[in-house]
């Protein structure tokens, strides 16, 4: 009987698996690479803009709701932040009584000032900036029962610097006051005059006084508050003749700048030198009244000192 042989075909397997095994020790240095570590995510979480605020003085980070409704005062050191002109007239003024005058009063490059930047496009740029015409509101309006004159100056525009608008808005607001028989407030924030108008900067600083001149002697009262900072030839002028000077906790009031004084006088300054404390107790401003207190402050002071006229008016 024949033998049958089978051939056992092959299913593609003929190639050799690779092997499973590690392979033999060599006597070479091996290398292991190392897995690159990934980078630590650091603990510290962002804090989304907009949503809160480093006070300057006593570092807390202060909720921006909470310091919008507290009028920007630190609900723990009581430090004043800066606010501009339009939001504390909105503190002070009772709804819908401000009526603003010379809204569209505008500045001129008188001088055609020239430098790393023209005046004009200065003006240009702060107007867009703060949505103000100049670095001053004027108006009338009521604080508490009173009908009064009110100025408001703003240091975004310029540093709050007076030029000729500023001078000529506070003229009018001083005269418009002195005809209609109103009491007179300035809420000053300034660097000083506006070095771009040159000598007609300067003028204002008479012009305003001269204007207050003959308020007094109508008898009638000018408030004058200094808010932080307020210099230069705004303290040298208007801000400092009021019948009445009160001022915002920890301002900083004076004429020159610290470095200035110190260089001419050749001697150490005080501490607190140029601060609303410091002056107030030198005899300098009459009182220092918090931010959430002015409105019921000058209401009072108001009642003070326009009783004798109304006296007066009621044949008394």
């Amino acid at each position: 009987m024949a033998t049958t042989s089978f051939t056992k075909k092959s299913l593609g397997l003929e190639a050799n698996e690779p092997a499973v095994t590690p392979p033999p020790p060599t006597t070479a240095n091996t290398t292991f690479v190392k897995k690159p570590k990934l980078a630590s995510q650091s603990k510290k979480r962002e804090i989304p803009e907009g949503l809160w605020t480093k006070c300057p003085k006593c570092s807390t980070m202060v909720f921006d709701k909470e310091l919008d409704e507290n009028l920007k005062v630190c609900t723990r050191c009581q430090y004043h932040f800066p606010i501009g002109a339009r939001e504390r007239i909105h503190s002070l003024v009772e709804t819908c009584t401000f009526e603003e005058l010379d809204a569209q009063m505008t500045s001129v490059d008188i001088l055609k000032f020239t430098g790393a930047a023209s005046y004009t496009s200065k003006l240009e740029k702060y107007e867009k900036s703060t949505g103000l015409k100049d670095a001053i509101i004027t108006g009338i309006c009521k604080i508490g029962p009173h009908r009064a004159a009110l100025g408001v100056m703003d240091f975004k525009f310029l540093g709050g610097s007076m030029g000729s608008v500023v001078g000529e808005k506070l003229t009018r607001l001083i005269e418009r006051a002195t005809e209609k028989e109103l009491p007179l407030i300035i809420i000053s924030t300034s660097g000083g005059a506006r070095m771009y108008e040159g000598m007609f900067s300067l003028m204002q600083m008479a012009k305003t006084c001269g204007a207050l001149a003959y308020h007094a002697v109508a008898k009638l009262p000018y408030i004058s508050v200094l808010t932080d900072p307020t210099m230069a030839g705004v303290m040298a002028s208007y801000a400092s003749v009021g019948d009445l000077i009160i001022a915002e906790p920890g301002a900083k009031i004076g004429f020159a700048g610290p470095r200035v004084i110190k260089d001419t006088a050749q001697a150490e300054l005080p501490p607190g030198f140029q601060t609303a404390e410091f002056l107030l107790d030198h005899g300098l401003i009459d009182a220092i009244v918090s931010r959430k207190e002015m409105k019921q402050s000058l209401a009072e002071y108001l009642d003070y000192m326009t009783a004798g006229r109304k006296l007066a008016a009621n044949g008394g």
